[in-house]
């Protein structure tokens, strides 16, 4: 297997080189955690005091971490830094809430008594992307865990130090040994993981990376999550506060310079307001401030490796060829790096790539239309089905639309963003499965229904 090298986005420079596991080494960490696993699961209250323990450990370090995936992928380092706060928070959330939600749950039945337990899988596969290298890995960890699994967990290439820094967190926090692994690897250390001996898999990244690894779970009869692929429709109706859908369209287009499953993608804007809100838009977009990551000024750093920057390149060249009209950026920015301006286009039309491809990137697409129908009609000619927002004064319209948008989130006058009290996951080829809240924490349990009978039942020739 080939080496692995982390590179600065901001620079283009290297940082540093790794030398991926072979096949016996995964497994060697699939069986340590099988080893581990028994007597983590007894004990709820011992993994509650852990994970606060790891808590604070990711509070006390949060800037030396963010520090860390900044170089790696180069997001902004205060956006860097509230992710490490929003692991904190979901870490607490389920050491908090987990408890009540692995309660037994009472059945009727014909039963003199039924009941449902939810009991932990064993150990669960993580493989996981390079977009939020602490938020993908830990909201998938912090429910799991507390809810008796152990963890192995393979990072994206891209942030291979970063989900390093998440196993040194656990082991330095005092964790016991074996209880949340990293595999140093690529695609073959990814499938060496989902071949082992783990009891399930979950996965965040692409749709076509999401789709081998469903086949390969499925042909190895491990149940899996997929998150994957968002192209999120922003629909602002003709009745909206116009100054603040315009500030969520930068905060949702460019956050993470717009590498976010979530990040709003698609924007369908009513015509009687279309104009006002474009050029709002524009005016917002253009205050972001582009430049060195590491800058607590900066706003927006670099796209996070040379083959996004060609990719988001690619869309907008495609775009422009077709008769979209550039009203903000439109181009790589010269220099170090791979930076690329904060992009707002309009004329969109169906045939652009623009239109049907994910855009990992800052570049805002404005398409007019006429009314609420034909918003909906557009959102939902798309073959992902992540999260979608509406922008609107009037609720009980927003309620309606909402229950006829093809996905599974839906925010209404804000972005979207992902919540540890709110289930998270999308339809179509964004997915399967759900992240977060307790119908997260129930992904990777054993939903085990327990009856206890005085007599026979009458029905007992029927299976």
């Amino acid at each position: 297997m080939s080496q692995i090298t982390t590179v600065n986005p901001a620079t283009g420079e290297n940082i540093k080189t790794f030398t991926p596991m072979d096949k016996n080494q995964v497994h060697d960490l699939v069986r340590k955690a099988k080893r581990a696993f028994p007597e983590w699961k007894k004990d709820y209250e011992k993994r509650r005091s852990y994970v606060y323990n790891l808590v604070e450990y990711l509070k006390k370090h949060k800037t030396d971490l963010a520090k860390v995936a900044t170089s790696e992928m180069g997001k902004a380092l205060k956006e860097s830094i509230g992710e490490v706060e929003k692991c904190a928070w979901a870490l607490e959330f389920y050491a908090d809430h987990g408890d009540s939600f692995l309660s037994d749950e009472v059945l009727s039945s014909d039963a003199r008594k039924s009941f449902l337990t939810f009991e932990p899988l064993g150990v669960i596969g993580s493989i996981m992307p390079w977009n939020f290298p602490y938020w993908q890995a830990l909201r998938f960890a912090a429910p799991c865990l507390m809810a008796g699994n152990v963890i192995v967990m393979k990072p994206s290439r891209v942030t291979m130090q970063s989900g390093i820094e998440i196993e040194k967190a656990f082991t330095e926090s005092g964790m016991p040994d074996g209880i949340y692994q990293t595999v140093v690897g690529s695609v073959e250390s990814a499938n060496n993981l989902i071949d082992s001996d783990v009891n399930a898999v979950t996965f965040t990244g692409s749709t076509n990376a999401g789709a081998k690894v469903g086949e390969r779970a499925a042909k190895n009869l491990k149940k899996c999550v997929l998150e994957l692929g968002g192209s999120d429709p922003f629909i602002v109706l003709d009745d909206a506060i116009i100054e603040k859908a315009a500030e969520g369209a930068v905060k949702g287009r460019f956050i993470n310079c717009g590498q976010s499953c979530v990040a709003s993608k698609r924007f369908f804007v009513g015509k009687n307001i279309a104009e006002e809100f474009t050029e709002l838009f524009i005016k917002k977009a253009s205050q972001l401030k582009v430049g060195d990551p590491m800058s607590i000024e900066t706003d927006v750093g670099p796209i996070s490796n040379k083959e996004g920057l060609e990719t988001i390149s690619g869309i907008v060249e495609d775009a422009k060829q077709k008769g979209a009209e550039v009203l903000l950026g439109g181009s790589e920015i010269d220099g170090k790096g791979f930076f690329y301006q904060p992009t707002i286009l309009k004329n969109i039309k169906p045939n652009m790539r623009i239109a049907t491809e994910e855009t990992f990137g800052p570049v805002a697409p404005i398409t007019i239309v006429e009314n609420e129908s034909e918003a909906i009609k557009l959102a939902n000619e798309s073959e992902f089905g992540l999260g979608a927002s509406i922008w609107t004064k009037d609720l009980a319209k927003a309620d309606k639309m909402s229950r006829r948008i093809d996905s599974g989130i839906v925010s209404v006058n804000n972005v979207v963003i992902s919540d540890p009290r709110i289930p998270f996951g999308g339809i179509k080829h964004s997915g399967f499965g759900r992240e977060l809240s307790r119908y997260g924490m129930l992904e990777f349990v054993n939903l085990k229904s327990v009856r206890f009978y005085d007599n026979l039942t009458h029905h007992h020739y029927v299976e």
